[in-house]
């Protein structure tokens, strides 16, 4: 089927979001197990203790979760203070959050602690950036908080945009307001995968959100694709990305090609298709890619194949470079739970 499809429906008994491009699947979310919490929920947290060496804070959140605080200076146990999730936590291992709250929506973000008005540099008419300033010094003017219009704000109304920044800056003064009691507690709920999909995904070709919207488009099918190892490319390479414990690691192989370009075709390939095959199953963290062997002089290429690929993908993702061995290394943030781990958890 041509064109881009969002299907939002249940999967195994959880809230599941696909969004799928000429029949392929490009972006998939799916409802944590219950006692994960979501990226974007806003707490009232206690300071516990500090981590001496590291700077940080361990914190208390709310039903006896802990958090950690990357920075914790001029914090002393004891003391409450509002913090966001950031991502999810590794097994194990606290909550990670910041204290830099943002209120976001499809057309605007708030930010409390960041004052101003700016407009996503992705807009660049500047009649619609003038549209879109004027839209915001209407609602904002007079205000301590700050504003981002987001890219999607292009092809929203004045009236969307408008109702949308007075929301997200009630939102934020309703939380803020709960910032002084003493005990932990969850102000602000992450957004779960239909939301997500409604605040971040573009507009489709199709939007289809009744009951067994995943039968119609197969994606159980195209979910079973993600959850094994194997990434097909074309020419006949492959790649396998195959999460452990400490890394994803990425292995490409050039199959039956035994062209002296065979190396390298089979390398960019893996660039261009690396980001969805890990958007599709939710990894991050440390990533290592054993590319195909081709010579060195080929390296900058294969670079610039993966700096483009990546750049069109949300989610934040550093190229830090090549090893000794050879194999390329890259840093992926974790706002996302493994398919696999939402697979296997708890319905």
């Amino acid at each position: 089927m041509k064109g881009s499809v969002i299907a939002l429906d249940r999967y195994k008994g959880r809230l599941a979001a696909a969004h799928i491009v000429d029949g392929r699947l490009e972006d998939l979310l799916i409802e944590p197990p219950e006692d994960v919490t979501l990226p974007g929920a806003i707490f009232r947290a206690v300071c516990d203790r500090p981590l001496k060496g590291q700077g940080g804070m361990m914190l208390r959140l709310a039903d006896g979760e802990t958090g950690f605080l990357r920075q914790g200076k001029g914090l002393s146990p004891g003391q409450p203070l509002l913090v966001q999730v950031t991502g999810f936590a590794e097994d194990g291992k606290a909550v990670p959050v910041t204290r830099k709250l943002l209120f976001k929506s499809r057309y605007a973000i708030v930010t409390p602690d960041a004052p101003g008005i700016n407009v996503s540099r992705a807009i660049r008419d500047d009649d619609e950036r003038v549209r879109l300033l004027d839209i915001a010094h209407g609602v904002m003017d007079g205000v301590d908080e700050g504003l981002i219009l987001r890219s999607a704000a292009a092809t929203g109304s004045d009236d969307e945009i408008a109702d949308d920044i007075a929301q997200m800056l009630s939102l934020s003064r309703a939380v803020r307001a709960d910032a002084t009691g003493q005990t932990p507690e969850l102000l602000l709920d992450g957004a779960d995968p239909h939301h997500h999909a409604w605040r971040e995904w573009a507009k489709p070709d199709q939007m289809d959100d009744g009951d067994g919207a995943f039968d119609r488009h197969g994606v159980s099918d195209l979910i079973a694709d993600h959850t094994r190892a194997h990434v097909p490319l074309s020419g006949g390479a492959c790649a396998f990305v195959e999460p452990t414990r400490a890394l994803v690691a990425v292995d490409v192989n050039t199959g039956g090609d035994t062209s002296p370009a065979a190396g390298l075709k089979a390398n960019i390939a893996t660039a261009q298709a690396l980001p969805r095959a890990l958007r599709c199953r939710g990894l991050g963290g440390q990533i290592v890619i054993d590319f195909a062997p081709s010579p060195k002089k080929d390296r900058r290429q294969i670079e610039q194949a993966l700096r483009n690929a990546f750049r069109a993908d949300r989610i934040e993702t550093s190229l830090v470079g090549w090893t000794t061995l050879g194999n390329f290394e890259l840093q992926r943030k974790r706002e996302r739970m493994s398919l696999r781990a939402c697979l296997e958890g708890p319905k």
